[in-house]
């Protein structure tokens, strides 16, 4: 296969990976092998890390029962599952424990703050995704200001606000938002940055740490690859010990296994802080082996792919005079593309028939998430399917 070539801010952008290395890739996802699948956006192909990693638990489970949570680490995986993925979030050690999703993210966030007072406005866009929002108009004493767009977030974030939940790239535009200036701004009148980096994460470089945020959620289902039920909650350092949230469980004590009645003593020094009930262990376990493999891929090397593969997704479609509904700047743009059909549903049904997975959303279009590991011959095999040449 030769190295396709597709124009990127006026420069000749060339296919970081050789063949020999995309072959070698491509043999990991399963799925690539029964059609063209371009939903990691909503989906990730599953590696075969994830199955062997599912193996193991049911072997320790099969050998070793009640003793695996000691054993093997069971007890422990929301926070040395946090620890694997926080290098993939720019995040240090110990400052990332696993949930089931981003939405009990949110209301562990939520829990955490006193909404009796006039502080307590939660100022984030219409592109929200919408369980988030559910999570926060739900939220008994806070008052909720929504806005258009992102570009409008700055403008309305005032001394009143509390939290500023925002999506760093938009689950229906790929638009990704400027998150330094809005914690600056966040900062100027001591509000909080509660960042969703759902379609981010696994898909380019982050940096949790630099960027000053004060907390960031998100999920393994997508550029992960690491299937449901791995959500993450990072806390900064400095207010983990600070922090008394109410969403809480036996995890979250200093000594669970005394099983002490009353009111909780809460564990000092860690993000077990954060953690409530039973922890979901196989889900954690399968989610780190997809962390490991992006990892050793590298977020660099997919984002430049990425970049590589969605523009050339945008030259052509424009070609063909099909419209593309996301965000097209690449400094701006998230990992995948948005394509404007008149019946969304119905067209990703009828390419689902000719075995190319993609989405849609209302509104929106059909909505296509090429990986590290697919080819420009499956993009044309979207769009022949879509807008024959």
């Amino acid at each position: 296969m030769t190295r396709a070539r597709s124009t990127l801010g006026g420069v000749i952008l060339k296919d970081p990976l050789s063949a020999a290395e995309l072959e070698r890739l491509r043999a990991r996802f399963p799925i690539l092998a029964t059609g063209t699948y371009l939903a990691n956006h909503t989906l990730g192909a599953m590696p075969v890390d994830y199955r062997e990693a599912l193996t193991r638990f049911t072997d320790e489970f099969a050998t070793r029962g009640v003793r695996a949570w000691t054993e093997k680490g069971w007890w422990d995986s929301p926070t040395t599952v946090g620890d694997m993925l926080a290098p993939l979030l720019g995040a240090p050690p110990g400052s990332v424990v696993m949930l089931p999703n981003v939405t009990v993210a949110e209301w562990v966030v939520a829990s955490c703050f006193d909404w009796g007072g006039e502080k307590n406005r939660v100022v984030y866009e219409a592109q929200n995704f919408p369980s988030v929002m559910y999570v926060w108009e739900a939220v008994q004493g806070a008052e909720v200001v929504t806005v258009e767009h992102s570009d409008q977030l700055i403008d309305a974030i005032d001394e009143r606000t509390l939290l500023v939940p925002i999506s760093h790239v938009q689950f229906k535009t790929a638009h990704m938002v400027d998150v330094e200036a809005i914690v600056r701004r966040a900062n100027e009148v001591g509000a909080h940055v509660v960042l969703d980096t759902y379609q981010s994460a696994g898909a380019m470089p982050l940096e949790y740490e630099r960027w000053g945020i004060s907390f960031g959620v998100g999920g393994s289902v997508k550029w992960l690859c690491g299937g449901p039920g791995g959500g993450y909650l990072y806390v900064r350092p400095d207010l983990q010990n600070v922090l008394r949230p109410r969403l809480t469980g036996w995890q979250a004590h200093a000594r669970p296994f005394a099983f002490e009645p009353g009111a909780i003593d809460y564990t000092e020094g860690g993000m077990l802080r954060y953690a409530h009930g039973t922890p979901a262990v196989p889900a954690l376990v399968a989610a780190g082996a997809s962390y490991r493999l992006i990892d050793k891929v590298g977020v660099d090397l997919i984002r430049a792919r990425s970049l590589y593969l969605t523009q050339h997704l945008i030259d052509r479609a424009q070609e063909r005079g099909v419209t593309v509904n996301s965000e097209t700047r690449p400094e701006r743009r998230g990992a995948s593309v948005v394509i404007n059909v008149e019946d969304e549903s119905g067209m990703e049904e009828r390419l689902a028939a000719q075995r190319i997975i993609v989405d849609s959303r209302p509104g929106a279009g059909v909505r296509c998430g090429p990986h590290v590991f697919n080819t420009i011959e499956e993009l044309d095999t979207l769009l022949d399917a879509l807008a024959p040449a």
